[in-house]
């Protein structure tokens, strides 16, 4: 390919939109459907507090991606604007600061949720225990952001 062909196209690819991912919190425990109406196949209950990505929203139902990748619908009035994040990890290191050699504050296990405070800096997310613990986590630690 030629050479100013290739630059054309990286800087196109640069100026094109980044796409944010909708992320909230199930307000309560929920009903998930595999179809956007409450006829729908009834599939299990997601807990309270639970992240989940929105995909796509209609008519007060909203289609989401839960931590484990699969794709359900939930109704709308369910999900809250508050985040949170789940350990995805077998064991998540929480500490002081953002930083690797940060004394640890705590550890917690696969599929534990924390209240989202910031996502900063880049790669870390300050979240808190809903024991009141806080503290920094790897981002790829924890599904949610």
């Amino acid at each position: 390919m030629h050479p100013g062909r290739c630059l054309a196209l990286l800087l196109g690819l640069i100026t094109l939109p980044a796409l944010a991912l909708d992320f909230r919190s199930v307000a309560e425990p929920a009903v998930l459907y595999d179809g956007p109406a409450a006829t729908s196949k009834r599939l299990h209950v997601i807990a309270r507090a639970t992240p989940v990505e929105v995909v796509i929203s209609n008519e007060g139902w909203s289609k989401v991606r839960d931590s484990k990748g699969d794709l359900i619908w939930i109704e709308t009035r369910f999900l809250s604007p508050r985040r949170t994040v789940m350990v995805r990890a077998e064991r998540a290191q929480i500490r002081e600061q953002a930083e690797d050699k940060a004394a640890l504050v705590f550890e917690a296990e696969k599929d534990v949720v924390f209240e989202l405070l910031e996502t900063a800096p880049p790669g870390w997310a300050r979240v808190k225990h809903r024991s009141g613990q806080s503290g920094y986590v790897r981002a790829l630690q924890v599904w949610g952001l």
